[in-house]
């Protein structure tokens, strides 16, 4: 039987998610990629690389992001956090988030680990979900 999780337990899956996915806008039509990225209070903190995801964030910065723990077809839960993008422009802010991020993820993809590990280049996006709400449901 489905059920609501509480706000706390929603919460607790982005803590234990390896994989997000973020859900955006991009020309007009909805673009879902996956990321990586680690809850810190009201924030969902990830980077990139430029591309379309940034492009649609910039754009209309409204987003959310899905994750889920998956146990069987009928063991289950899955959680969506709604808010705001922002870029993380400030230099020790940019380093702190890189860090925490490289910590959590120590294998980025090799792309971004050949960026990151010359000092966090500027090629690198760090941003933040402005978390507005969050919901979740489970089965099992």
């Amino acid at each position: 039987m489905m059920k609501t999780l509480s706000t706390e337990r929603a919460r607790q899956l982005f803590q234990t998610a390896r994989v997000a996915r973020l859900g955006c806008i991009v020309n007009g039509e909805p673009y879902v990629v996956p990321i990586n990225c680690h809850l810190d209070g009201d924030h969902l903190y990830s980077h990139s690389l430029p591309g379309l995801k940034i492009s649609g964030l910039r754009e209309n910065p409204h987003a959310c992001v899905q994750v889920d723990e998956i146990e069987s077809d009928l063991q289950w839960r899955s959680a969506i956090a709604f808010g705001k993008y922002e870029e993380v422009t400030k230099p020790n802010e940019r380093s702190d988030v890189m860090s925490m991020l490289l910590r959590k993820f120590p294998m980025l993809t090799p792309v971004e680990s050949a960026i990151a590990i010359d000092g966090f280049s500027p090629e690198v996006i760090v941003f933040r979900i402005r978390i507005e709400r969050v919901t979740g449901v489970s089965e099992g």
